[in-house]
């Protein structure tokens, strides 16, 4: 009879340290939190055709994604998740011919391209 109430007992703890997530805690600080890249307007506008590789990343930063299928594409994400849970997901794609930009693609859009 001992181990059957040592195993009732952890079941029921193991299913009460689980279900501490379902329960929303009054006065629990919540965050918000945000993952990938940090891409604003003011980035996007400071990119123009022709600009090489180098100088993409030096304006935008290291891109969360590189294809390895094709290497002329770099994907830039950023989500960010409200303290209530509320998901927003941002893209921004840049397209390379070679060493040199070409084209943009996503939520920015760059000013004064054609």
């Amino acid at each position: 009879m001992p181990s059957v109430v040592r195993i009732l007992l952890i079941t029921a703890l193991c299913s009460l340290a689980t279900a501490c997530r379902l329960f929303k805690f009054p006065g629990v600080h919540r965050i918000q939190v945000q993952q990938g890249n940090i891409i604003t307007q003011e980035m996007v506008d400071q990119l123009k055709p022709g600009m090489t590789r180098r100088q993409v990343r030096f304006v935008l930063g290291t891109p969360l994604l590189e294809d390895t299928f094709n290497p002329n594409r770099w994907d830039y994400i950023n989500r960010i998740r409200s303290p209530k849970g509320e998901e927003t997901q941002k893209r921004f794609t840049v397209y390379f011919n070679g060493d040199r930009l070409i084209e943009t693609s996503g939520d920015w859009q760059p000013s004064g391209w054609p």
